[in-house]
């Protein structure tokens, strides 16, 4: 049931999609001059036979595994230590909260300004997007663990590995990979904007380029391949955490 209701509703918002596109629908939206699912898979095999698409496709994802990757070792690192040292917290939390509020689509000024080419402000752009819900995660799944635990592991003669071991990583896992999960999603709009703005090649300066063109199928299969790739490196994200916690009970991953 479950397997026929997910392959169910893209079939039928691909049929919604398709009679408003064939009959010109005009109510409250315009579907007269929106390319129909004819038009968008005929483009999609187009592209799929030219070596720009695959370029794109792979610069963009050079750009999001590099900054997300930045992104959850200095996050998880950070988050780790702010939740763990009371005078780092004191040091660093208030300069973090100032910039967490931030969009980082609002440092591409500051990318141009800072680094000596687009391709390095692109991939801080998304370790900027990436970084805070990371982070922040971290800092509350450490914070969230119960004191009893060390504790417990310390009376019973372990030490700082042990408990970092035994204890920290097992315990925070779970919490930390909510935000990765969650900063994935954050660097990929955050990547796509910024390649749309002042990107050279990838899936985001792609679709703005078939925009400026009036090449509308090209838009759609630009979103479409966007939302692909979101889609995959998420459900990468989330399969990586549920094999890093096979431990917990099955209540928990549902």
């Amino acid at each position: 049931m479950r397997f026929l209701l997910r392959v169910g509703s893209p079939l039928a918002a691909l049929g919604l999609w398709y009679l408003l596109t064939e009959h010109d629908v005009v109510f409250l939206l315009r579907f007269d001059r929106f390319p129909g699912p004819g038009d968008v898979l005929a483009e999609f095999g187009r592209q799929l036979t030219t070596g720009v698409y695959y370029q794109d496709l792979a610069q963009s994802l050079v750009r999001i595994l590099t900054g997300f990757v930045l992104a959850a070792v200095f996050g998880g690192l950070i988050g780790t230590l702010v939740a763990r040292s009371r005078r780092a917290g004191d040091l660093l939390l208030p300069l973090f909260e100032l910039a967490r509020p931030v969009p980082a689509i609002a440092l591409v000024p500051i990318a141009i300004l800072l680094f000596p080419q687009s391709e390095q402000g692109i991939v801080f752009i998304t370790f900027a997007a990436a970084f805070f819900p990371i982070m922040v995660s971290t800092r509350h799944a450490v914070r969230a663990l119960p004191p009893v635990w060390e504790d417990a592991v310390r009376t019973l003669g372990g030490g700082r590995i042990r408990v970092l071991t035994g204890v920290l990583l097992p315990g925070i896992l779970p919490g930390v990979f909510g935000g990765l999960s969650v900063g994935m999603g954050v660097a990929w709009i955050c990547l796509i904007s910024a390649e749309m703005i002042s990107g050279q090649f990838g899936v985001g300066y792609r679709t703005w380029a078939s925009y400026t063109i009036v090449d509308y199928p090209g838009v759609l299969v630009g979103i479409i391949t966007i939302g692909l790739l979101g889609f995959l490196t998420s459900g990468a994200v989330e399969l990586l955490g549920r094999r890093a916690t096979r431990w917990l009970p099955a209540e928990a991953h549902r």
